[in-house]
């Protein structure tokens, strides 16, 4: 498991990972003080997002990448996103090469860093078979 947090830097660090169909990605932060909207991408580069995108708000928001090419996700409350730099962009590539086997959580890496807001990102990577 690689756990990205939404700073600036840390973003940057994230447009370098290698995303691929069947990753899944999981948002934490406090339930109530932060939410997940995925827009497109005038709607990354203005913060802005539409009533019919649809909001996630659990605090621990699962989304499985099922399609390859751009993704953009942002923070929707108050000013987050222009104000904290709450949000993600990333790339989705297509599954090329069959799944890993299953590793067992004890035995995959764990990149742990700080989160900005309560607000974390999760990519779970190769724990997914066919």
């Amino acid at each position: 498991m690689k756990v990205v947090g939404l700073s600036t830097s840390i973003i940057k660090r994230a447009k370098d990972k290698v995303f691929v169909v069947r990753d899944k990605l999981v948002f934490n932060y406090a339930s109530g003080t932060h939410n997940v909207v995925k827009v497109n991408g005038t709607g990354f580069q203005q913060c802005s997002a539409s009533s019919a995108n649809g909001t996630l708000t659990s605090g621990r928001d699962v989304i499985s990448l099922q399609t390859p090419g751009r993704k953009w996700y942002i923070c929707g409350v108050a000013k987050h996103c222009e104000l904290r730099n709450m949000k993600l962009a990333i790339t989705v590539l297509p599954q090329t090469i069959a799944p890993a086997p299953a590793v067992s959580q004890s035995a995959s890496t764990t990149l742990a860093v700080p989160t900005i807001y309560g607000f974390a990102i999760a990519l779970f990577a190769g724990l997914v078979s066919l």
